[in-house]
């Protein structure tokens, strides 16, 4: 096609965030390119864990009057999903501006990372990750555990499975849950279940 332009601009890195950016059928725009580049600069305040984007700038057509309406891609890798948005110039000719188009693209983009955010986010309140422990303290109605990766959770008698409270001693393996928050003790464990010694993992050393 006369006048085909197809413009790849890879290996852009911005707030950690792999760039690449193409323009078919339509000159290359500085002020396209940078208002891009400060977008996707802008998606980490939505969602913190973007890998890349890949953005597609086009002008696959005139309107009937002769003027180009202009059409944006963005797809988004996130961990395990790739989001996208497709804008089209549509029937209210809002597309007739380049920036506009951009504009609006990022505009349900971040929409789209925000809610799969907040999926995160729910998806971990309901599944909390376990940690391992060993006991460090025991008292008539709770312990303390010393985690692998280095700090001290209270926990309850009524956490530990099928009342073993009991049957437990210092020393002994446990894989905790946390609960949100703290109690007044510090952090604490909504389940405290006993573990085999095969079955602990050693200290990797504490969190930073």
């Amino acid at each position: 096609m006369r006048g085909f332009r197809d413009i790849c601009l890879k290996g852009e890195k911005l707030m950690d965030i792999p760039l690449e950016i193409a323009f078919h059928n339509v000159e290359k725009s500085e002020a396209i390119e940078r208002r891009i580049r400060e977008r996707v600069a802008r998606m980490e305040r939505y969602f913190a864990h973007v890998n890349s984007c890949r953005v597609v700038f086009e002008a696959p057509h005139r309107s009937a009057g002769g003027a180009r309406q202009f059409h944006l891609r963005v797809e988004t890798r996130v961990p395990d999903k790739e989001l996208v948005v497709s804008r089209d110039p549509g029937a209210s000719g809002a597309h007739f501006d380049p920036l506009v188009a951009v504009r609006d693209a990022f505009d349900a983009m971040d929409r789209q990372l925000e809610a799969h955010g907040q999926k995160a986010r729910n998806e971990t309140k309901l599944h909390p990750a376990a940690l391992q422990g060993r006991i460090l303290r025991l008292f008539d109605s709770h312990g303390f555990a010393a985690t692998n990766d280095g700090r001290e959770i209270y926990f309850h008698r009524d956490a530990v499975p099928e009342e073993g409270f009991d049957g437990l001693s210092e020393g002994d393996a446990l894989e905790l849950t946390l609960v949100h928050g703290e109690s007044p003790a510090g952090p604490q464990a909504s389940t405290a279940r006993p573990i085999r010694p095969m079955d602990y993992m050693p200290r990797r050393g504490r969190r930073t």
